[in-house]
């Protein structure tokens, strides 16, 4: 028997206002969402016309931009020498790309033939972005500044079971051919590749190493110094944490590189004359290296480091250590802008957390902040003499 009039309209008018206040529910959290969430971004490139099937492509920092593959994310053609594409980005997502024609070799460089900085943009509205690119990167317009000062020397495809092989490139120190008496501190480095030679570097911009450390050699600043580049492969962010492939990683340095070199060079073979350093996750696996391995590293220089940001969190082995304090020197930096300023708290963490161990600054604890740096090869080039000095000074003898 179906219910009386009245009833039925009471339970109409219940069904409308649910309606009704379902859509307005609905808009407002559409509203909000696209004040606090999704923004539109259109990449427009525009250049001369290519040939029949050549293409340009982004690459950038974040997943939408391939995360730095330059074959990946691909633009339209709108039409002769115009290529776009729309993205959606978070509201105050700070994106970085380059533009490729599929790969870093075809790269969009400047008008004078070099490689320019990355693109930034911090995403706060709808906007349209146009680069204009009047020259793409050939086998013989590239122009690299910069050469490796001294001497080194190469080992190829040095590897553990587990690990994908890696090259090693070995920078010796002026007089070390000569003085064949004389024995020398050793400081091991990640991404090896990207500390002296341009040509093999990120952006063809090196840190400079050879030059920095050759100079301080010569005026009696540093200690003569060899300085051991450890090649990264397509794992490094897995082997650069505290991961399985990470202590891997470790293991390979601790139990097959360091006891090659100590056969190959005169070393000082003791902890105290041994150092490991590196940026961003490689500033990461320097901590985890000497503080894992303090029987092996005395000294850890970490630049821009990755120590506590997104799923990584080492400040809080640091924080749940309870044994002796172990007898390291930490050179710890950063810059203030981008990336770098994403992983301050994460370095402000760390450093209070050293502090609560018993570590003090300017003692055996060093700290650099650069706020106007970004996070590149160039800025840690122009901070890299720093724990070269605070590690290797010509005055002190060490960590004790």
């Amino acid at each position: 028997m179906p219910p009386p009039v009245q009833n039925r309209k009471i339970i109409v008018r219940g069904y409308m206002l649910f309606f009704v206040v379902y859509m307005v529910l609905t808009l407002t959290v559409k509203i909000q969402l696209h004040a606090q969430g999704e923004v539109s971004v259109t990449l427009r490139v525009e250049t001369d016309p290519f040939e029949e099937g050549r293409k340009v492509f982004v690459s950038g920092n974040v997943s939408q931009l391939g995360l730095w593959a330059p074959d990946k994310v691909s633009l339209e053609i709108i039409s002769a020498g115009i290529w776009e594409k729309k993205f959606s980005f978070r509201k105050g997502t700070t994106i970085e790309y380059k533009f490729t024609n599929g790969n870093w070799n075809t790269e969009a460089l400047r008008p004078d033939s070099t490689i320019p900085p990355n693109f930034i943009l911090k995403v706060e509205h709808d906007t349209i972005v146009t680069t204009k690119i009047s020259l793409w990167r050939t086998g013989t317009n590239l122009k690299i500044t910069g050469q490796i000062t001294g001497k080194v020397e190469y080992h190829k495809k040095i590897s553990i079971k587990g690990l994908k092989p890696r090259d090693l490139i070995v920078w010796l120190p002026p007089g070390y051919e000569k003085e064949t008496k004389k024995h020398y501190p050793v400081f091991y480095m990640h991404d090896g590749q990207n500390l002296f030679d341009p040509r093999t570097s990120s952006g063809l911009k090196d840190w400079r190493v050879d030059e920095t450390a050759d100079s301080l050699i010569r005026i009696g600043e540093i200690k003569p110094v060899i300085v051991v580049g450890i090649y990264n492969t397509s794992d490094r962010s897995a082997e650069y944490g505290d991961t399985r492939l990470g202590h891997l990683y470790m293991k390979l340095i601790v139990k097959k590189i360091k006891p090659m070199i100590d056969s190959k060079y005169r070393t000082l073979r003791d902890r105290n004359n041994t150092a490991v350093g590196g940026s961003s996750m490689g500033g990461l696996i320097s901590m985890i290296c000497a503080w894992e391995y303090p029987e092996v590293f005395s000294k850890a220089a970490c630049f821009s480091p990755a120590f506590k940001i997104s799923t990584i969190d080492y400040v809080k082995n640091i924080k749940s250590y309870t044994g002796k304090k172990k007898g390291l020197k930490f050179y710890i930096d950063n810059g203030g802008v981008d990336l770098d300023a994403k992983l301050r708290p994460g370095v402000d963490a760390m450093v209070e957390a050293l502090k609560n161990k018993g570590y003090v600054e300017n003692s055996d604890l060093f700290i650099y902040i650069d706020k106007g740096a970004t996070h590149n090869e160039s800025a840690w080039a122009r901070r890299a003499w720093r724990p070269l000095t605070f590690f290797f000074d010509s005055k002190n003898s060490g960590v004790k």
